[in-house]
């Protein structure tokens, strides 16, 4: 990864508007998953960024947010 978003860091894949916390990278991908838990996806690192706090507090309370 890199120091911009490191692993463990809470991310919105922005081609979903899902949030997701970065749990590894593998072959130029970053992994993430559910903040709640569940099935990882993969994302293209141009597509994350920070969320906002709000973002984080509505992922953290929902499963599967952004669906």
């Amino acid at each position: 990864m890199n120091d911009e978003f490191p692993l463990g860091s809470y991310v919105i894949d922005t081609r979903t508007g899902r949030l997701g916390q970065i749990m590894d990278t593998h072959a130029g991908y970053v992994q993430l998953r559910p903040p709640r838990g569940g099935i990882e996806w993969s994302c293209p690192p141009a597509a994350v960024r920070f969320p906002s706090e709000e973002e984080i507090a509505a992922g953290a309370g929902e499963a599967g947010c952004g669906r």
